[in-house]
């Protein structure tokens, strides 16, 4: 069991067929904040267009609710049969996608679209098609080729056998039209700076890299004629990134050109790929990428990637932090080149986060030190295990950083940054620990104070101790698992790492065992109240073999410190 996982995010981006009615917006927009665990990150309406883009982010669960409430109030207030556009569209709520951020898989993503699409059916009486990774069929991956004909030709479309809608009714709704339920990957508006004022030569870079590319001239002359292939159609040439569309063009608020780019599948193609891609096509046409601008938000784990990619490039240790990472990024693609770039604005994990979920790690030491000392029973001994465990781990990486960058070790630090990327890792989990003991211990408090006088409350009262009490035993015990790796780590650094921090290896072991046996005291003393006796003896077994263990590695580790420093 694992309570320090990365939680499950995605992001729902509905677009519905009103741009111009202020409160008409505002209602819809505001059922998704009656929804608890969703956040409304954005509201973008378009007069022209008559469509307004929203963009929901939080828990699937509660951002599919959201969604769908949403979707019930256009269904009420938008009337099709009176709305005109620039966008194409079918219905009140013309396109509904989710999209995984983190800790969630495009499977389980597409499992989620499909519920919404069958209650959108089912409950509003709307005709739904699936579209791209959750599509029933090739032909309904795109969105467009479902949406054509657009809602004056629904009704049509509709009657044919091929495109009987996944969802709800196979027939005309004139009021709210159809719509389409997808998922798909996330995408990345993002623009490279280049020191130039033309957009043609702007443009020849962009079709050097988007998927499509250009089309394809005899003898590869710009001005020669077109090639065609045996049916007389023109054959493109394509562009060096997948999933990549782009253009060129003039800013005149910058007076520079932009490649103007969506990224719309970052696993093949990710941020940092694409600016140096640009950067060389630019740098072939005499030109240079002086930076690059993020429209929108940008997943967080892209930014890390990011920072990674370009730390290893310069042969330096990957194992830094967050903010480390982030800021190298930053740097590398200069993305604060037009406007400052803010992570908490720009990087969607940051928006969503809320600090009063992790007070503990968010004080300073002495707030810190001085909650742990006052009346109140939390943050106690399982809280202070795990930061002990977390500063364990942080020195070891800190010796593991400093070998990485010693001069004369320049072949050997990847070895030492794998290391120390392990190591932030253990750090990041340990420092989530420190609040989630805290969380534990209350929500075993919040269980003893439910309602207990009929037998479905005694029934509901006893399943949530019995679950709290679960969570006070696992929250320890996964503390002291990553304790001992934490071990791992300061073992290797005291045997190999640098000289002149052995003694930082042998406190950071220190630090990991007392976080261990920390720990461990805390597993046995919330194991009182556990009633499955079976599960209990296989937890307090493990317990006490790590405990073990420990203090057997501690020895050795002190040993081999006291060995390099005399």
């Amino acid at each position: 069991m694992s309570l320090s996982h990365t939680p499950a995010l995605v992001e729902c981006v509905p677009n519905f067929s009103e741009g111009r009615d202020d409160d008409v917006i505002a209602q819809i927009t505001n059922t998704v904040e009656t929804v608890a665990g969703a956040k409304l990150l954005d509201v973008d309406p378009g007069r022209s267009t008559h469509r307004t883009v929203v963009t929901i982010a939080g828990p699937p669960a509660a951002v599919v609710e959201a969604a769908f409430q949403a979707i019930a109030k256009a269904t009420e207030l938008i009337d099709m049969r009176r709305h005109q556009g620039e966008h194409p569209r079918m219905g009140a709520t013309d396109v509904c996608p989710l999209v995984p951020i983190s800790g969630i898989t495009m499977e389980e993503t597409i499992e989620w679209a499909r519920r919404l699409g069958e209650r959108i059916g089912r409950e509003l009486d709307i005709p739904v098609f699936l579209y791209e990774h959750a599509a029933t069929s090739p032909q309904r991956r795109n969105l467009a080729v479902i949406r054509e004909g657009e809602y004056e030709g629904m009704a049509d479309k509709l009657l044919l056998p091929e495109w009987k809608p996944d969802f709800g009714p196979a027939e005309s709704r004139p009021r709210s039209g159809a719509t389409a339920v997808g998922a798909r990957d996330f995408l990345i508006a993002y623009n490279v700076n280049l020191n130039t004022t033309s957009t043609r030569r702007a443009t020849a870079v962009a079709w050097d890299v988007r998927e499509k590319g250009r089309l394809k001239r005899q003898g590869g002359n710009p001005t020669g004629k077109l090639v065609r292939d045996a049916d007389g159609k023109r054959v493109w040439e394509p562009g060096t990134l997948k999933g990549v569309k782009a253009i060129g063009w003039y800013i005149e608020e910058y007076g520079i050109t932009q490649v103007s780019l969506n990224i719309t599948d970052l696993t093949e193609t990710p941020v940092h790929k694409v600016f140096d891609e640009v950067a060389n096509k630019a740098a072939a046409r005499g030109m240079r990428a002086t930076g690059s601008e993020l429209v929108g938000l940008i997943p967080k784990q892209s930014m890390l990637d990011a920072g990674r990619h370009y730390l290893g490039l310069q042969q330096r240790s990957r194992g830094v932090s967050e903010a480390e990472l982030i800021k190298i990024a930053v740097k590398s693609m200069g993305l604060d080149e037009l406007a400052a770039f803010e992570p908490d604005q720009k990087i969607i994990e940051y928006r969503l986060r809320d600090v009063a979920d992790t007070p503990l790690v968010h004080m300073d030491l002495n707030g810190f030190a001085d909650e742990t000392a006052s009346e109140s029973p939390a943050p106690g001994g399982g809280s202070v295990a795990a930061y002990l465990g977390a500063l364990g781990s942080s020195l070891a990486t800190m010796v593991a950083n400093l070998s990485s960058h010693k001069r004369g070790w320049d072949d050997r630090w990847e070895e030492f940054s794998r290391w120390a990327e392990r190591g932030q890792a253990l750090k990041d989990e340990l420092l989530g620990l420190v609040d989630e003991d805290t969380h534990a211990f209350n929500r075993i408090g919040a269980a003893f104070r439910l309602p207990n006088k009929t037998a479905v409350e005694k029934k509901a009262r006893a399943e949530a101790i019995a679950e709290a009490t679960r969570g006070a035993i696992e929250v320890p015990f996964i503390v002291m698992q990553r304790s001992l790796q934490a071990m791992d780590i300061a073992e290797a650094m005291a045997r190999d790492g640098l000289a002149a921090s052995v003694s930082d290896a042998g406190v950071g072991a220190l630090c990991a065992r007392a976080a261990l046996r920390g720990a461990y005291l805390n597993v046995r003393i919330n194991a009182a109240d556990e009633k499955d006796k079976t599960y209990l003896e296989e937890k307090l077994a493990a317990a006490a073999e790590m405990d073990d263990e420990a203090e057997s590695r501690e020895q050795e580790i002190l040993a081999i410190v006291e060995e390099r420093i005399a």
